[in-house]
């Protein structure tokens, strides 16, 4: 049993430091449209972002988490504990630094590709360049592409959908509201199947795809039903910009949908390599899947609500209201755009980042008005920072290893 009751003290200082920078960066994932849209305040998305992402992350996330985050290095450099020891803080340690680094410049960057990044480092200091799966860094490469163009088309597509059925019309207002089932119901519809297919509770559950459809298309038929009747009695004709107020009420649910998906899912990129360190100190060996404990999710929960209350305004600004202006039907259009294309993609087994959805449906919806509607410059540095994640996160890792083989 290894004797580092410390090194466990620094593990949960590096994990909780990497859980802040998720919720720092990624909360702009989940509201930065609805901000941007002034669904809802900044304010209010820190506080609703922060509730979500620790329930998720607590009650949603998994509790067994793979070793080697996505398969990016072989598993056989786990036969020295102390070496996988020594790699999991530095790839939780320099994964953090780049995500931190990034939410300082106000720009939004996978924090999965981050981690990824990082044990590649960690993977090159231990075993050398065979034991990185180049295949799947290949795939990571891929996302940076397919996330945003999927987005993109099905933001600009929508959004064209709203302007030439409700928009356009004489009665805007009665458009709308004949038509908010159909809206509200397509978004229960991808909400309900990502939930299914996209979360470990309901990966956990393993519904087939024919009932997983099934309880899909019930749930949005009722919902769809019963929430435009509400909206229906709180929303008045005489209300100014009734049709905005429509797809605001629409918007806020798909955006509390996806914080809650997102401590979910995002929670095991500062917890999974928490957990390694936790199981070898506790027991001086880990397996290639460990069992992640309710209080580490609980803890990485409210790592990520701290960095959402601190620093989520930064990104939440940039994707919210840099790259184009939003309103609560464009808003509507990249949420529904980011999570359809997160659903599908990963559904075909294409590599997708929400963040790089998020960043195309704002496109998407910013072109549907033309290329001088969208902020190229913020987008080309975005783009940038993605294309540096990988490497950077990487190098950082190899200089912190080789700094704690020093001193540990």
């Amino acid at each position: 049993m290894f004797e580092y009751n410390s090194v466990l003290i620094i593990g949960y200082i590096f994990g909780f430091y990497m859980s802040w920078n998720i919720g720092a960066n990624d909360v702009a994932n989940s509201m930065a449209s609805a901000v941007g849209a002034k669904a809802i305040t900044v304010r209010q998305a820190i506080f609703i972002a922060g509730i979500l992402n620790v329930l998720g992350a607590t009650f949603i996330g998994s509790h067994v988490t793979n070793t080697i985050r996505k398969g990016i290095v072989s598993t056989h450099i786990l036969s020295d504990p102390h070496l996988t020891l020594l790699g999991a803080l530095a790839a939780l340690l320099a994964s953090a630094l780049w995500v931190s680094f990034a939410t300082w410049k106000s720009l939004p960057v996978s924090t999965t590709h981050s981690i990824v990044g990082a044990m590649i480092g960690f993977g090159i200091m231990a075993g050398g360049f065979s034991v990185i799966n180049w295949g799947k860094l290949g795939a990571v490469v891929m996302s940076w592409i397919i996330s945003p163009f999927f987005s993109l088309i099905i933001a600009f597509f929508m959004f064209k959908i709203i302007v030439k059925f409700i928009l356009a019309k004489r009665d805007a207002f009665g458009r709308a509201m004949k038509l908010s089932p159909f809206f509200i119901g397509l978004s229960v519809f991808v909400v309900v199947l990502s939930f299914l297919f996209k979360t470990p509770l309901g990966k956990e559950l393993s519904i087939s795809v024919q009932s997983a459809l099934a309880a899909a298309l019930l749930t949005a038929a009722l919902l769809g039903m019963f929430f435009s009747m509400i909206i229906k009695y709180y929303i008045k004709k005489k209300q100014e910009n009734g049709v905005e107020e429509i797809f605001r009420r629409i918007q806020i649910g798909t955006s509390c949908y996806v914080a809650l998906a997102q401590g979910a899912n995002d929670v095991a990129n500062a917890i999974g390599p928490l957990a390694v360190i936790y199981f070898l100190v506790k027991t001086g060996s880990v397996e290639a899947q460990v069992p992640v404990p309710l209080f580490l999710l609980l803890f990485g929960g409210v790592g990520i609500a701290c960095g959402i209350a601190m620093a989520g305004h930064r990104v939440m600004e940039t994707l919210g209201t840099k790259i184009t202006t939003l309103t609560n039907t464009r808003g509507f259009s990249v949420d529904f755009a980011a999570a359809t294309t997160v659903l599908i993609a990963s559904k075909l087994g294409l590599p997708v980042s929400t963040t790089h959805a998020a960043v195309g449906g704002v496109m998407g919806v910013g072109l549907a008005h033309g290329l001088e509607a969208v902020n190229f410059k913020i987008v080309l540095q975005i783009v940038l920072y993605w294309v540096l994640t990988v490497p950077a996160a990487a190098l950082t890792s190899m200089i912190i290893f080789k700094i704690l083989q020093l001193v540990i």
